[in-house]
């Protein structure tokens, strides 16, 4: 795999990322909503870690335009996308990852009973993110949220 290659592989950058005793803020757990910072950015991508207490999620979302990747760091994560006009769940523990592209639609959930720990990388830097419901097997959107006023 060529230099090139490597620089493109959003996963391999998020697994770099995956210790928290590097990053440069102390990893928490907010018993209201997840915790989330952002670890670095780049000319062409940023890094985020989020934490994720038992029954902590986020709603059905896309990343407004960029790609991405998640490794989930500790414990696991479900991660729900739309097929045929229904949620379908895929488990990821410890260690498993996720690559996906500008269109990926998505929920993440910590359905578990341990906290869990997840690294996130964006391409390029996020700058809207839109939620939808999934009304009679339809998209629908219910908010669009903009980088500087909602995170």
């Amino acid at each position: 795999m060529t230099h090139d290659r490597l620089a493109l592989d959003l996963l391999a950058v998020a697994a770099r990322w995956a210790d928290p005793a590097g990053w440069p803020v102390a990893l928490r757990f907010d018993p209201i909503e997840r915790w989330y910072a952002r670890l670095a950015t780049a000319d062409d991508h940023e890094v985020w870690a989020l934490s994720w207490l038992p029954g902590q999620g986020t709603d059905l979302h896309d990343h407004g335009g960029s790609a991405g990747a998640f490794r989930v760091v500790a414990g696991a994560l479900t991660e729900e996308t739309v097929a045929r006009g229904e949620l379908r769940p895929r488990l990821l523990p410890a260690g498993a990852g996720r690559r996906f592209g500008a269109r990926h639609v998505h929920q993440v959930t910590n359905r578990g009973p341990e906290p869990a720990v997840s690294v996130h990388v964006y391409r390029p830097a996020l700058r809207r993110m839109t939620r939808y419901h999934l009304l009679d097997g339809r998209l629908r959107v219910a908010e669009v949220a903009e980088a500087g006023r909602s995170w």
